[in-house]
């Protein structure tokens, strides 16, 4: 296992979750939360400062294709969202599939006794920390780096 920090993000329509692994890559934990901006140059400008003394190895985005591998409009959007992104900074952007992130994070809320309405503001930060404890577990069982490059992406 590669040493160094990687992030993961959870993009959803009205914030974005991100979650941080340690140095070692053994425990990944929710970051912080940046509200959805009205441009897309906006909300990588939310999440540029969000991350910006982090330096990690890699960034892995969810990507929320629907349960057939088809792509939807939240596919879409997580794909702009991350192409935007690695317009701007240099760190390597990396997609995961993240179908049921979103499921794992709302039984994590439900497990901690907080229910949707109490949870909403933080289950994108959940999100991104099943979807980076997934990419750290990929990484660990196969020795391969997780994820897709954004390259490599069909359209």
């Amino acid at each position: 296992m590669r040493s160094g920090r990687r992030l993961a993000i959870d993009v959803g329509k009205v914030r974005i979750g991100i979650a941080i692994s340690d140095f070692h890559g053994i425990l990944a934990s929710g970051l912080t939360n940046v509200p959805r901006a009205q441009t897309l140059q906006q909300t990588c400008d939310a999440i540029i400062d969000a991350i910006k003394d982090e330096q990690p190895l890699e960034i892995y985005v969810g990507l929320p294709l629907a349960m057939s591998g088809n792509h939807t409009a939240s596919t879409e959007d997580a794909i702009a969202v991350a192409r935007a992104l690695a317009a701007r900074i240099e760190v390597p952007i990396r997609m995961l599939d993240e179908r049921l992130s979103t499921v794992s994070a709302t039984a994590a809320l439900r497990a901690s006794g907080r229910d949707s309405k109490s949870g909403r503001k933080v289950i994108d930060q959940i999100a991104a920390t099943v979807i980076l404890e997934q990419a750290l577990q990929i990484e660990k069982q196969t020795n391969q780096i997780a994820g897709i490059e954004l390259e490599d992406l069909d359209d």
